[in-house]
């Protein structure tokens, strides 16, 4: 079974990008949503990097339910169950935890565990698992490295989410791949507009993205 629902692939891959960030405060989740729906980005992936995390995936999933609102960091069986309760749409981890995937799979979370080797790879199909997370992407070598290891499992239909290291510099040479249906963009969300609550300059950044992505 693939964790991976194809209504979720494929608006995935019409975006190309996926908008990641950390919030501090819980008050900043719904503008800061908003903001990326306004320029264009309707896909996140909020982490649970911060004491606020989940109050701020709950406040997105209820007020700004036009957002895909995928949720990063699931490090935890329980915290994959509280994703789903919490109304996400997809989850992410950083590594594989077989036990984190059955949950999310148990759960009905559609789920990508991250991936850096083969073994990840193989551990990942064995799951029931068609498409992960690639972390830390560039520190791991690029998009070369991700080709030559995806070369084996390419028949399987193994697709790639790439994060760690991407910019509007080199999304276009991941995007170019056809394993490759979107990537991640911590970028996207400058930290001190955040703190500034300069909504209209998130929505610029992120439309500004959006207009160098080769499709």
């Amino acid at each position: 079974m693939n964790m991976f629902p194809d209504s979720i692939l494929e608006r995935l891959e019409k975006g190309g990008v996926v908008a990641g960030f950390s919030l501090d405060q819980v008050e900043h989740a719904v503008p800061l949503a908003r903001a990326l729906l306004a320029g264009g980005i309707d896909a996140i992936e909020l982490t649970l990097r911060t004491s606020v995390g989940m109050d701020a995936v709950k406040a997105i999933c209820s007020e700004v339910p036009e957002m895909l609102v995928g949720v990063g960091t699931i490090l935890t069986p329980e915290t994959a169950r509280e994703v789903k309760e919490a109304g996400a749409d997809f989850g992410v981890s950083p590594g594989l935890n077989p036990e984190v995937v059955c949950a999310a799979q148990e759960a009905g979370l559609p789920f990508a565990p991250g991936i850096c080797t083969p073994s990840d790879v193989e551990a990942a199909i064995t799951l029931g698992c068609r498409f992960v997370k690639f972390f830390p992407a560039e520190a791991s070598g690029g998009l070369k490295y991700l080709q030559s290891m995806a070369a084996p499992y390419k028949h399987l239909g193994i697709r790639y989410f790439p994060l760690g290291g991407l910019n509007a510099d080199n999304m276009n040479d991941y995007l170019a791949d056809d394993i490759v249906p979107a990537v991640g963009g911590s970028w996207i969300v400058k930290k001190d507009l955040v703190m500034k609550e300069d909504w209209d300059g998130i929505t610029a950044s992120a439309a500004e993205v959006l207009d160098r992505i080769n499709r």
